[in-house]
C-alpha cells in the first residue's frame, strides 16, 4: 500500500506561495480528483516520488524524455557544458550545431531560431507570419493547443479542455477577434472558410498529430487540404511539431505525412528535457526576423549552452540505426495490449497511435476530433488514473493528454502495465 505523505505535506507548502501549488495548472490534478504527486528523481522509464513510491512513466515530462529520464549522453553533455557556464547571453558554438541539426533533420525548414519554449515558438511564428502575410487573421483548430500565448486560447485542447476553461480572462476581445478555431479534420468546414476569408488569413497552425486532446491522428486529406489552401490563398502553413517533432519520426510528422508546411515548431525533444523550443522556415520568411527584418523577437537565454548541449544529445542518439524501429515495436504492443484488455473486460475504450504517442479515450465511438474526445466518460477515466497510479502506472493526469513511450521501457514495463490497466478496467 502505497503512502503519501511527503508529497502531501509539500503540496500543502506549496498552495500557500504557488497558485494552486503548481507551475502548470494539470499538475495540481484536480479532474481526477486527487493531489498531485511529488517526484524526487526519475531514470530510464520510472519515477520516483518524495516518498519513495516507484512508477513506470508514461508522460515523460509531457514528450520530450523520448530515450528515457537521465540518459547518460544527455547527462554527460550537460555535466561536460557546465563546466564553461550556464549562460552566456552570447552566441554560442552549440546553438550552431543544433540549428544544423535541426535543418538537416527537416527538409522544409531552412533557417531556425531557438527559444525556450514551445509557447515561444509558435507565439513567435504567428508573429513572422502576420508580417510576412500583412494579414491578421489566424486559423486554429479546436483541441489543438499551442501554448498559453493570448491568440491561441480559443477552443484549446491540454490542460484549457482538462479545466473545462473555454477561453481565459485577460485575454481581450480585440485579440481573439482575430483568431477562428474549426472542427480538427473536417475538411469540408475548412474549404467553406477558406472559400469566404481565405485571402484574410495569415495563417493556419495545426498540430499534424494532435497530441493536446488526447491522441488524435489527422484523416487521411486533412493535412493535404490544408496544404492546397493556403498556397490557393497566398497564406502560411504552420505545423506545431512540439510534440510530434522527432517523435513520430526524426523529420517529424511531416516526414512522416510528406507534407511540407511553411513553418514548423518544435520543443521538447530537441531540447532533450530542458527548456528549449524553435520555429523555423523557408529562408524568405524567416528573414523577416530582427536583426534581419522588422519582426521583433527575442530571448535572453535562448541558445544557452546547456539546453543546446542536451538538444545534440538527445538528437545524435535518436538518429541512430534502429531506434524508431525499436520505439514503434515497443508503443504497438502497448497500445494493442491496451485495447485487448478493454475488450476483455467489456470497456467501452478507443486506442489511438501514432508513433509512440497513443491516446486512451473511453468511449465507444470514434474519436478524430475535439467533440469526439469529450464524449469519454470523464468519471470513469478520473477512477482510472487513480487506480493506475496505485498500481504504479504514471499517467497524465487528463482524458485529454497522450501517452508516451520512450526506448527505455523494456518488455517488463509493458507487461506490467497491460496487466494493471486490465485488472483496473475490471473494476469498472
Amino acid at each position: 500500500m502505497k503512502t503519501y505523505d511527503k508529497s502531501r505535506k509539500l503540496f500543502e507548502q506549496a498552495k500557500m506561495m504557488i497558485p494552486g501549488g503548481v507551475n502548470s495548472p494539470v499538475r495540481a490534478c484536480r479532474s481526477v480528483g486527487t493531489d498531485p504527486v511529488f517526484i524526487d528523481r526519475a531514470i530510464g522509464s520510472k519515477l520516483i516520488d518524495a516518498d519513495g513510491n516507484e512508477y513506470i512513466d508514461y508522460v515523460g515530462s509531457w514528450g520530450p524524455m523520448i530515450l528515457g529520464h537521465s540518459h547518460p549522453a544527455v547527462i554527460n553533455a550537460v555535466e561536460d557544458v557546465l563546466k564553461r557556464g550556464t549562460s552566456f547571453g552570447a552566441p554560442v558554438d552549440l546553438e550552431v550545431e543544433l540549428a544544423e541539426m535541426i535543418v538537416k533533420a527537416v527538409p522544409a525548414v531552412e533557417m531556425v531560431r531557438m527559444v525556450n519554449s514551445g509557447t515561444e515558438a509558435t507565439m513567435s511564428a504567428i508573429r513572422v507570419a502576420r508580417g510576412f502575410t500583412g494579414r491578421d487573421k489566424i486559423i486554429k483548430f479546436d483541441g489543438c493547443y499551442h501554448g498559453h500565448a493570448d491568440s491561441f486560447l480559443v477552443a484549446a485542447g491540454s490542460g484549457v479542455a482538462t479545466l473545462d476553461i473555454a477561453g481565459s480572462p485577460g485575454v481581450p476581445d480585440s485579440v481573439i477577434q482575430h483568431t477562428m478555431s474549426l472542427p480538427y479534420n473536417d475538411i469540408e468546414t475548412f474549404i467553406s472558410v477558406m472559400d469566404k476569408s481565405g485571402d484574410e488569413i495569415a495563417c493556419v497552425i495545426v498540430e499534424p498529430v494532435a497530441g493536446n486532446m488526447g491522441l488524435v491522428p489527422a484523416m487521411g486529406g486533412f493535412l493535404e487540404t490544408l496544404r492546397k489552401q493556403t498556397q490557393r490563398h497566398d497564406c502560411l502553413l504552420i505545423f506545431d511539431e512540439v510534440m510530434s517533432g522527432f517523435r513520430v519520426a526524426y523529420g517529424g510528422a511531416q516526414q512522416l505525412y510528406d507534407i511540407s508546411p511553411d513553418l514548423s515548431c518544435f520543443g521538447k525533444i530537441v531540447g532533450g528535457g530542458l527548456p528549449v523550443g524553435a520555429y523555423g522556415g523557408r529562408k524568405e520568411i524567416m528573414a523577416q526576423i530582427a536583426p534581419e527584418g522588422p519582426v521583433y523577437q527575442a530571448g535572453t537565454l535562448s541558445g544557452n549552452p546547456i539546453a543546446m548541449a542536451a538538444g545534440i544529445a538527445t538528437l545524435k542518439e535518436i538518429k541512430k540505426s534502429g531506434f524508431y524501429e525499436a520505439l514503434e515495436k515497443t508503443a504497438s504492443r502497448l497500445a494493442e495490449g491496451l485495447k485487448q484488455a478493454a475488450e476483455r473486460t467489456g470497456t467501452k475504450a478507443v486506442i489511438n497511435r501514432v508513433g509512440s504517442m497513443i491516446g486512451l479515450f473511453l468511449t465507444d465511438q470514434p474519436v478524430a476530433s475535439f467533440d469526439d474526445a469529450k464524449t469519454s466518460d470523464l468519471e470513469k477515466f478520473s477512477q482510472y488514473y487513480r487506480e493506475m497510479l496505485g498500481q504504479g502506472i504514471y499517467l497524465a493526469p487528463s482524458q485529454f493528454e497522450a501517452l508516451f513511450v520512450s526506448a527505455a521501457h523494456t518488455d517488463k514495463d509493458i507487461d506490467e502495465t497491460i496487466v494493471a490497466a486490465e485488472a483496473v478496467m475490471g473494476g469498472f
